[in-house]
């Protein structure tokens, strides 16, 4: 299958190498652009175009997808398929309407539940004791596509959100694999997703990392558990500033 892949982070380079892997011809990257990072502010590509370029792939950083030229750009590609990974931008109507085979997206939560940016997190803030990915069939909304394939692993009570984001990077990876094995053999039966079930996963922000002592001892573990490795849960000691990494509940 012919694919055009979008991604930015540490999450969407597994499915990337599993589409290599798998026989796919990957003919374009799109991801975003390389930001500052680091004490020194170098600029410092994204995962995914690390990935991409470590394999010869042509990668694309478009500021903003919303320009005739970068969709003119994306349908000259003509993709049987478009496989998004966390890219990070919203994709226009026009664009969801390049590929034949439509746009599949990778969405680390077991919609409806905790659409938008950070579902991992959210989920252990929230103390969730299941989490997943779920492969979809993209619309214009914010993650609102039909479902198309699910897979679930339990969270243990100590796991962080960067430890868990780790373990659904693979099983997404593996995921699409069957998503798009099945989606060629037309076996898939999109499933609509229940609005009244829903619930947002927004970013997360450095003003989250405080930690209120009032609240329950298990909040606050999960809270430490959630915002590990960033933004970190703080505290202030003797007019210092302490980064929680590690928590236990008594």
């Amino acid at each position: 299958m012919k694919i055009l892949f979008m991604g930015t982070p540490d999450f969407a380079v597994p499915s990337l190498e599993r589409l290599l892997r798998d026989g796919h011809e990957v003919a374009l990257v799109v991801t975003q652009a390389d930001k500052p990072k680091g004490r020194g502010h170098k600029l410092a590509p994204p995962p995914v175009k690390e990935c991409a370029l470590s394999h010869g792939l042509p990668v694309l950083q478009p500021p903003i997808l919303k320009t005739d030229e970068v969709y003119e750009t994306l349908r000259a590609v003509q993709p049987d398929c478009i496989v998004v990974a966390a890219y990070g931008k919203i994709l226009s109507q026009r664009i969801l309407d390049i590929p034949p085979l439509g746009c599949i997206n990778v969405h680390a939560s077991l919609l409806p539940k905790y659409r938008g940016a950070a579902p991992i997190q959210w989920a252990v803030l929230n103390g969730e004791k299941e989490a997943g990915v779920t492969t979809m069939r993209m619309n214009a909304g914010l993650d609102t596509g039909d479902m198309l394939l699910k897979s679930s692993r339990r969270v243990p009570d100590t796991m962080t959100g960067g430890e868990l984001q780790a373990l659904l990077a693979v099983d997404g990876a593996a995921l699409l694999s069957e998503t798009l094995r099945r989606l060629e053999a037309g076996e898939l039966v999109p499933q609509p997703q229940d609005d009244t079930l829903s619930s947002y996963a927004p970013m997360l922000q450095k003003s989250q990392s405080p930690l209120d002592w009032s609240r329950p001892a298990s909040e606050l573990h999960n809270q430490v558990r959630g915002l590990n490795p960033w933004p970190s849960a703080s505290c202030s000691y003797e007019g210092k500033c302490l980064k929680i990494h590690v928590s236990r509940v008594g």
